[in-house]
């Protein structure tokens, strides 16, 4: 093998782990729940598939505020990531990214999803995408996370905006069905964050961050859990009640709200590592099934 090949190949090699590193910081994993909820909510308010333009402009300007939103977290949490066992390795904290680097981009995918958000979609979904990468980077990131037990708890408003998106879309305006989209997630955030605090406490005392089982304890933790998946099952609810949705979405959300109680209960009554995480990974499964269950509702019923 000739040593230009040899170098081609190592250049190219070093091009890959660069790009490995900056969708790292996207965080892609906690993207994709994002995306169902909006991309649900907009089959919701067509009654059907939208025009897949704007379902792609939609689903790629969200992409890019949210993973903009993170980089920018990763880049201000960089002291935080390196402290935990869990994110240590990520690119910031073991070197391999610049933080200039990662602040940059982060802004630079959060103004190319804007500006992309404006042209293609319209202008409301465009501010209200804007409004969840501020809210996640200054309210939640640089002010909650380090300094209020309740980070999760108001911060979870971010994470609850991408289903508004989806439905101004398609609609151009906001309905009291997008507003139940957003109580919904945003009372299903605590229960699930807390069931991984539970999991890592240990990584957020080593870094200082107060999360609830860091500064409360595990077992006030895990009341909270249950406390909030009741609350959480009230709010889904209130669609059925008030005829936002059919039967399909009733039965669908009594069987996934059951589960997901009796998994808070059990956290409750059987405080361990295992527990947690049981209820941790349902809680993804559950978010995305109740949306899917939505959005089946509205189409196959005209609810």
């Amino acid at each position: 093998m000739s040593i230009a090949v040899r170098v081609d190949r190592v250049a190219r090699r070093n091009v890959l782990a660069v790009a490995r590193d900056y969708i790292a910081l996207t965080k892609p994993r906690v993207v994709v729940l994002l995306e169902i909820t909006a991309v649900a909510a907009m089959v919701m308010a067509q009654r059907g598939w939208p025009d897949w333009t704007i379902v792609i402009a939609t689903v790629l300007g969200g992409w890019l505020a949210a993973a903009g939103a993170n980089a920018v977290n990763c880049w201000f949490d960089r002291d935080i990531d390196g402290a935990m066992g869990r994110t240590r390795h990520r690119p910031l904290p073991s070197g391999r990214i610049e933080p200039a680097q990662a602040l940059g981009f982060g802004i630079a995918l959060a103004v190319a999803s804007f500006v992309l958000l404006s042209a293609a979609v319209n202008l409301l979904a465009a501010c209200l995408t804007l409004s969840a990468f501020l809210f996640y980077v200054l309210v939640y990131t640089m002010w909650l996370k380090r300094s209020s037990m309740q980070n999760i708890v108001i911060g979870g408003a971010a994470g609850a905006i991408p289903p508004l998106v989806g439905w101004a879309a398609v609609q151009g305006h906001l309905a009291l069905t997008a507003i139940f989209l957003f109580a919904i997630v945003f009372y299903w955030t605590p229960p699930h964050f807390w069931a991984l605090a539970l999991l890592v406490r240990g990584d957020y005392q080593r870094a200082g961050v107060p999360m609830l089982p860091v500064v409360a304890g595990d077992q006030r933790t895990r009341q909270q859990i249950l406390l909030y998946t009741l609350i959480l099952i009230v709010v889904t609810a209130l669609p059925a009640l008030t005829r936002s949705f059919g039967a399909v979405y009733s039965v669908g959300a009594a069987a996934l709200d059951g589960v997901l109680l009796v998994l808070a209960i059990d956290a409750v009554r059987h405080p361990s590592a295992r527990s947690a995480r049981r209820l941790f990974y349902y809680s993804m499964v559950y978010l995305a099934l109740l949306f899917v269950v939505m959005a089946v509702d509205r189409v196959a019923l005209g609810s």
